[in-house]
């Protein structure tokens, strides 16, 4: 039977793009292997995931330990190294034999290439760069109420866009990060999407999972015609960029360090060096130019998820609560009192950070020097 993606009833199961580089699991394979474990439970359906290498066998199992049901491992010399024609052609092959009905890619530069170009070949959509996937439409509602400005409880949910319960429901900022969309594709499947890494939540590590997963070596066909580039030599460039995504502590600042930028900085920098961290701003200092944008905590930056994180002179505008409101501590400095900040702050302290920053800075020091 042709393949057609309109034909609903004809699809299967959640599958995920499982990212490898040089024969090593990308750290966003593990957060969307957990993403996709929650989707599939909506949907009472296995969790796939899909993986392009050469002899990359012994890191497929690993999957299971995160919730993967079943592995599908295409293994060839031409996969070794990222090219766009051949895993595209390898994957849309794949989708198109075994059918799944949900398909996520992490936002990286390799996912960011390959997905719309799966999505065009499969005849199906794609929802780029998401911070939030749902199935169920209660779970839906309740993301709105907790993480939106939506009423949910005046909103009527009862459309079109709703009525078949397992759409996938993609939410992505829209209009540079000042508003919230839901996509849905309710007429072809599979349902694509890429994710920002670091958003989802990795799920604990299961040995038992590595035991049960199954993995699966497809019959496929792929030659050196199929190929238009050769990947001559991969050559790692020695940038050093913040690595806000890992980083347990973060002092991130915000429009409140205006009447001392650079000083504002500096005391957010010996902050961060104190507690061993790295330094996060919002987006309106990033605008300003103050910062990089590898800094940048929020909904159009990086979503973090440290052990303590402290916000310097920031107001709490919703896009940046959403990148960084599932830290295990958030402390709040800010001189106006209603700011949205405390609302989520574990700690708040109502003052100008900077005669309260140094404060803290030395209660750190006094405090590891009597330790």
């Amino acid at each position: 039977m042709a393949y057609n993606s309109a034909d609903i009833a004809a699809f299967k199961n959640v599958w995920v793009f499982c990212e490898q580089r040089q024969g090593k699991m990308m750290p966003t394979t593990f957060e969307l292997i957990s993403e996709g474990r929650k989707l599939a439970d909506e949907l009472g359906v296995e969790l796939c995931g899909i993986l392009l290498g050469d002899d990359v066998d012994g890191i497929a199992a690993e999957l299971g330990g995160y919730g993967a049901d079943r592995v599908y491992v295409y293994n060839s010399p031409l996969l070794k190294n990222y090219t766009t024609d051949a895993y595209t052609k390898v994957i849309v092959d794949a989708v198109e034999e075994f059918k799944p009905e949900i398909m996520i890619y992490g936002a990286s530069h390799i996912g960011r290439d390959l997905a719309p170009r799966c999505a065009a070949r499969l005849h199906t959509g794609l929802c780029a760069d998401c911070t939030h996937l749902d199935v169920d439409l209660n779970g839906y509602v309740e993301f709105l109420r907790t993480g939106s400005n939506v009423d949910v409880d005046n909103t009527n949910f009862e459309t079109k866009m709703f009525d078949v319960n397992t759409n996938l429901k993609m939410t992505r900022p829209a209009f540079g990060g000042h508003l919230m969309a839901t996509i849905v594709c309710p007429r072809f499947r599979p349902a694509m999407a890429t994710v920002r890494p670091g958003v989802m939540k990795r799920r604990p590590f299961d040995e038992e999972g590595v035991k049960k997963v199954e993995i699966v070596h497809p019959e496929f066909e792929l030659t050196e015609a199929d190929v238009q580039t050769e990947v001559v030599e991969v050559v790692k460039a020695a940038k050093k960029l913040v690595d806000l995504i890992g980083a347990e502590y973060i002092v991130s600042v915000g429009r409140g360090i205006a009447k001392d930028v650079e000083g504002g900085i500096a005391l957010a920098e010996e902050l961060a060096d104190v507690l061993g961290g790295v330094v996060g701003a919002s987006r309106a200092v990033v605008d300003a130019g103050w910062m990089t944008a590898d800094h940048q905590v929020g909904q159009t930056g990086k979503t973090v998820h440290p052990k303590v994180y402290i916000a310097l002179g920031i107001s709490g505008a919703i896009q940046h609560k959403a990148g960084m409101q599932e830290s295990e501590y958030i402390i709040a400095v800010n001189k106006d009192e209603n700011a949205p900040m405390f609302e989520i702050a574990n700690y708040g302290i109502v003052g100008d950070l900077f005669k309260v920053v140094p404060l803290l800075i030395q209660s750190i020091k006094d405090a590891k020097a009597e330790a």
